[in-house]
């Protein structure tokens, strides 16, 4: 009995680059596939390529270079509107002098659908997105919430095969910007289109994705699920984008297996080998606050280092600790606050401890800073 054929990425970026003026890649041989029904995001800093990922996959950029799939097509040569593709932008794009009902209408006239299915597919548009009885308002009328779900449902409204969102929640206040996180998440689920959605903010990233793309210089530097990027980075780029992160500087004393010792200043440390050279190279050590014990038990991890408590800040469910140790004077760890610690106070020394797989020795690309 023959294997199954492999199956065929939804979307496909093949070899793809783009420049504006001829000479500088802003995209440099990305190779990316989407599942289909899959929620994946785009995620980097400004000019590091993600959005005009996006805007060559809507069809409003050309790719210098290599090939855009849909569907197992290649759209390097279909018009935008012949995509069958939704956009969410941040400004949300509505029509003013339209109503809701009027805004929802619009894609599916354009399509030339029956004044009935129109009808229908406004009404479950709106319930939808819970705007039932909103119909008749303009976009003025409504608030920044309301009009950024009247943007989804028209993106929706049409069934599109894939929507594409560009930083939909940016003009948004946080509150309500976590709220329409968990919103669109949902839509997501019960209607299992395919999304792919641009963002700089690494907290939207891990709360809505299924997989995550971390972009910079027009490179991805790692793919993986939310839980992937932020518990196993591949390089400091990644580490430190995602979430908060200690890094220290040190150099690769021995390696054993999985594992090497890492001479930093004041210390020996002993990591997980990730990304680092061998005996001799340089290495930046990543462990993230959470990782790391105040007062450990003897004998229960295998770096335990004396500290100094320079900042103490309380932030509800944790204490934000600022110590000082192994050269390090922003040495973040966070002591949950949940009434199992003694209080520290700043000034005095403390021990602290944490395990040989939670420190990650790590290399920096080329793009990336090197530590101080």
């Amino acid at each position: 009995m023959s294997a199954p054929a492999p199956r065929e990425a939804f979307v496909r970026f093949a070899d793809v680059q783009k420049s504006y003026d001829g000479e500088t890649l802003v995209v440099k041989n990305l190779d990316l596939e989407i599942d289909r029904g899959e929620f994946l995001t785009m995620l980097g800093p400004s000019g590091s390529g993600k959005t005009t990922c996006l805007m060559m996959l809507a069809g409003f950029e050309t790719a210098t270079y290599g090939d855009i799939f849909l569907d197992g097509r290649s759209i390097n040569n279909v018009a935008p509107h012949r995509r069958d593709i939704g956009m969410v932008f941040q400004n949300y794009a509505l029509f003013p002098h339209m109503t809701v009902h009027e805004n929802l209408a619009f894609p599916l006239e354009v399509r030339k659908l029956g004044k009935a299915e129109v009808e229908e597919r406004v009404a479950r548009a709106l319930d939808m997105v819970e705007l039932t009885g909103f119909g008749s308002r303009r976009p003025a009328q409504l608030s920044g919430g309301q009009q950024q779900r009247v943007a989804v449902a028209r993106a929706l409204v049409f069934e599109p095969k894939l929507v594409l969102m560009d930083e939909p929640l940016g003009a948004l206040d946080k509150q309500l910007r976590e709220q329409m996180q968990f919103e669109i998440r949902h839509i997501h689920e019960r209607l299992g289109v395919t999304v792919v959605y641009v963002t700089h903010d690494q907290g939207e990233a891990l709360t809505m994705s299924d997989r995550i793309a971390v972009f910079n210089d027009g490179v991805i530097q790692q793919i993986s699920t939310p839980e992937g990027l932020y518990e196993r980075p591949e390089n400091v780029f990644v580490a430190q984008f995602i979430g908060e992160n200690n890094r220290l500087l040190g150099t690769v004393a021995e390696r054993n297996g999985d594992l090497c010792s890492v001479t930093v200043e004041g210390g020996l440390v002993q990591a997980l080998a990730v990304s680092c050279g061998g005996r001799g190279e340089a290495t930046i050590l990543s462990l993230r606050p959470e990782r790391v014990t105040v007062a450990p038990e003897a004998g229960s991890c295998p770096n335990v280092f004396d500290a100094v408590v320079e900042e103490l800040i309380y932030l509800g469910d944790h204490v934000r600790s600022r110590l000082r140790l192994l050269g390090d004077e922003e040495f973040i760890v966070k002591v949950p606050n949940s009434g199992m610690h003694r209080p520290m106070h700043v000034g005095e020394t403390v021990q602290v401890g944490w395990s040989a797989e939670d420190c990650r020795a790590l290399d920096s690309p080329p793009s990336f800073p090197a530590a101080n």
